[in-house]
């Protein structure tokens, strides 16, 4: 489950982020991202923002009947709650489910994320554990 700091609410923070942002398509989803800067909050168009980056998602009926977008919807915010260290803290992510994204098994949307979030530059890969190297070797 997603906590609550890391969602995205209101119609206007979606419009926003797919408008204003970039976007990058893959086979069963597209990745709209937006980065707020300080001059966002001053034109008053934005919200008070709170935590990290925050996480939106568009399952259409094109995907399915309530059943499956809904399952699709689940899937999709486990896999939000799974890269959201690895997305900068400022950044608003839409994710729009294709047709495709109700028979794509979860590894494969997941890699599809992490690909999109790299190829738009917001992937961080996440950091190392501490006291291991390369090798093996403490």
């Amino acid at each position: 489950m997603l906590p609550e700091p890391y969602r995205l609410h209101h119609r206007a923070e979606f419009s926003r982020t797919v408008r204003r942002g970039q976007r990058i398509g893959r086979r069963d989803l597209v990745v709209h991202a937006f980065t707020h800067a300080y001059d966002d909050v001053a034109d008053g168009d934005s919200l008070v923002r709170v935590g990290g980056p925050r996480f939106g998602l568009i399952v259409s009926k094109a995907v399915g009947n309530a059943v499956v977008r809904h399952r699709v919807a689940r899937r999709l915010r486990h896999m939000c709650g799974q890269v959201v260290d690895e997305v900068p803290i400022g950044t608003d992510v839409v994710i729009r489910a294709l047709p495709g994204a109700a028979t794509a098994d979860s590894a494969e949307l997941l890699r599809q994320l992490r690909t999109g979030l790299r190829k738009l530059g917001l992937h961080q890969a996440p950091e190392p554990a501490l006291g291991r190297t390369s090798a093996g070797a403490p």
